[in-house]
Parts: C-alpha cells; sequence; structure tokens
C-alpha cells in the first residue's frame, strides 16, 4: 500500500469515528422531543437521523476546519457526481463547528450561495484521493441562512 493511501485511509477512519460521535450526540438532543429518532446504520448516503414522529430526515456535518478558515465547505459533487448537497434527500442539515451546532436546511444553504453569488471551487481535503467540487460561504455570512429557534 502507498504511503498516501495509508494516510488517506486513517484521515478517513478518523474523521468517521469523528462524524460517527457528533451523529450519537445529535440524535441524543433530538430525541428530547423526539423519543423515535434513529439513526440510520451504514453506508447510507442520503440523510443520517430519521425522525418517525415528524418524517423529518437529518444530515450532519462536522466542519472543525471552519475554525481555521472562517468558512463553511459546502460539498457539491466528489468523484465528478452529484453529492452531499446537489444528492441530499434530508429536510435539515445541522453542522458542527467544534463550537457551535448550527440547523439550516438544504434550501437554505442553496439560496446563500446562489443569492451571494459564491463561486464553486475544486478541494483536496486531507484524506481525500480526488478533489471535490465544493463552496466556501463565510461563517458569518453562514449564520444569516440559519433556522431560528
Amino acid at each position: 500500500m502507498k504511503q498516501s493511501n495509508l494516510n488517506s485511509s486513517k484521515a478517513f477512519q478518523r474523521d468517521l469515528q469523528v462524524g460517527q460521535q457528533l451523529e450519537v450526540k445529535v440524535l441524543k438532543s433530538i430525541q428530547k422531543k423526539y423519543p423515535s429518532a434513529v439513526l440510520i446504520p451504514g453506508k447510507f448516503k442520503p440523510y443520517d437521523i430519521f425522525i418517525p414522529e415528524t418524517g423529518d430526515k437529518v444530515e450532519v456535518k462536522a466542519d472543525y476546519k471552519s475554525l481555521e478558515t472562517n468558512n463553511i465547505l459546502i460539498e457539491l459533487k466528489m468523484f465528478n457526481k452529484p453529492s452531499a448537497l446537489l444528492s441530499t434527500e434530508a429536510d435539515y442539515w445541522v453542522f458542527y463547528t467544534g463550537k457551535e451546532i448550527m440547523w439550516t436546511t438544504p434550501i437554505l444553504i442553496m439560496e446563500c450561495i446562489m443569492i451571494n453569488n459564491i463561486q464553486s471551487i475544486d478541494i483536496l481535503g486531507e484524506g481525500d484521493a480526488e478533489p471535490k467540487r465544493a463552496c466556501l460561504v463565510p461563517i458569518n455570512l453562514f449564520r444569516e441562512y440559519l433556522l431560528k429557534d
């Protein structure tokens, strides 16, 4: 195995573990109001949490790098195929920066990108074998498109 593949595999496993811990944290907060909410097990891309009481689907995203960059990364394509925002079936997206949890919707994210003319760029993330197409949304701007309590 090449060194780069080993490093990307380690980075992927680390990111997966962090993501799974975050999903459990978000699930527990949802279950306070909707006790039947469940995590979707395995490799299921359309969303992470299902809430039977409302029929809502929730996608959970960790973006710790946003604390350094002051941008939220919104993935659009990976391996030249629609992914994340362009393929989601979730009704809600939850972002965790390491300091705050932010709730929004895919429609609000698209509105933010379109109204503010945020261009997509190719980004090679740590652990990625290929670049992804994504938008970097300034975190202060992103906060304007969050759901209010």
